[in-house]
């Protein structure tokens, strides 16, 4: 008979080998959910009362999902933290393209950068809120700021670390500064600037639900803050779970981006 040949032995590999990924993947955080499960219900070292079983806390997630909250407060700090995240990016490329390429500005800027760089992001967040007062924009700054440091520093790494043979190859063959940076230094260093933006999606994240836990109405953190607030622990476990599955969700998203965008390191390699 015609059709799906299911015992093909490359296919019988192949689904094999998924299902083991699958598992080796998602076992340990099965295991981790069914201990927090049973431990809750059964009152074992965790009290229910801070501590309610995951299925009480995907219960909570699945009915806000359901009225909207959970897609009011989700939107509204994905839109901050895109902000954020592409004035970040958008300041912190064109920088370190310059410090890199030209030493003299590199070793102008060194100190200033080295003294600002060492500053913790949120330490900042009161100077935002004095400047901007408790609005979108002090929000905005304080991810602009986090944003910022990652990206900058593996850009100048990138610009850095190309092959000097071949900045060398192109000089001999007449190429002018301003080609041999198009052609040469700006290819081989975007592998470093993407593993930047990649650091920094998810440091957004979590520097804007810090940021939402003062002076917000809407928002993940200002959720998992009024819930905590109130004692409402479900509520925030729900919260809080939808914050990790958020990071995992942007990691594996920059990292599929990443893979296939430099496709040609693996090949070249």
């Amino acid at each position: 008979m015609g059709g799906f040949n299911v015992e093909n032995p490359s296919t019988g590999k192949k689904i094999a080998k998924l299902i083991s990924r699958v598992y080796y993947s998602f076992a340990a955080v099965i295991l981790f959910l069914t201990v927090w499960e049973l431990a809750a219900r059964f009152e074992i070292g965790l009290n229910p009362l801070f501590m309610p079983p995951m299925t009480k806390i995907f219960g909570t997630l699945i009915k806000f999902a359901i009225t909207g909250e959970l897609w009011k407060h989700l939107f509204t700090s994905l839109r901050r933290s895109l902000i954020g995240y592409c004035c970040g990016i958008s300041f912190a490329i064109p920088l370190g393209l310059a410090i890199g390429w030209f030493k003299r500005f590199g070793n102008f800027l060194n100190p200033l950068l080295n003294t600002f760089r060492n500053i913790p992001t949120l330490a900042l967040l009161p100077v935002f809120v004095m400047l901007f007062g408790i609005t979108e924009t002090a929000k905005v700054a304080v991810i602009f700021w986090g944003v910022l440091w990652s990206v900058l520093l593996n850009t100048i790494a990138g610009v850095r670390d190309v092959d000097s043979q071949l900045i060398r190859a192109a000089r001999s063959m007449g190429t002018s500064s301003l080609r041999l940076f198009v052609t040469v230094v700006l290819p081989g260093s975007l592998p470093h600037i993407f593993t930047g933006m990649r650091i920094s999606a998810t440091t957004s994240i979590l520097i804007l639900i810090a940021a939402e836990m003062l002076g917000a109405s809407k928002g993940l953190g200002y959720a998992v803050y009024f819930y905590q607030a109130n004692m409402k622990f479900a509520e925030m476990y729900s919260y809080i779970v939808v914050l990790a599955l958020l990071g995992i969700a942007l990691n594996v998203l920059l990292n599929y981006i990443e893979k296939r965008s430099f496709l040609w390191r693996d090949e070249s390699g």
